[in-house]
């Protein structure tokens, strides 16, 4: 499965800045980085591939993490479940990519 989330402190703490939010989203994609499985972040998800649970356990920890920086949090969160499916985290985009380039993209939606 593919799991895109994004988790976001507020209520603020004491010390530190209003209106950023880049100190805990750092702890909670170091986290995902430290997990050992494959990952990419953007500017506003995180995207991590794997099983069920391993996946939904480094998501649990990462809005963990994103809790020491606020007295709530909250956390988006989208998944792609393909059982029997791994490499998705490229393949899609590959296929994407094949798609725009004339080839063929079919198997997959966007």
């Amino acid at each position: 499965m593919i799991v895109a989330f994004s988790v976001a402190p507020s209520g603020g703490r004491a010390g530190s800045e209003p209106d950023s939010v880049h100190e805990a989203v750092a702890a909670a994609v170091r986290i995902v980085r430290e997990s050992g499985l494959p990952n990419r972040t953007s500017s506003m998800f995180t995207e991590i591939e794997g099983e069920w649970d391993e996946v939904m356990d480094v998501v649990r920890r990462a809005t963990e993490a994103v809790g020491e920086y606020g007295t709530r949090v909250s956390l988006v969160l989208k998944a792609d479940i393909r059982p029997g499916r791994v490499g998705e985290l490229n393949g899609k985009v590959a296929r994407l990519e094949a798609a725009l380039e004339g080839g063929d993209g079919a198997d997959d939606t966007p």
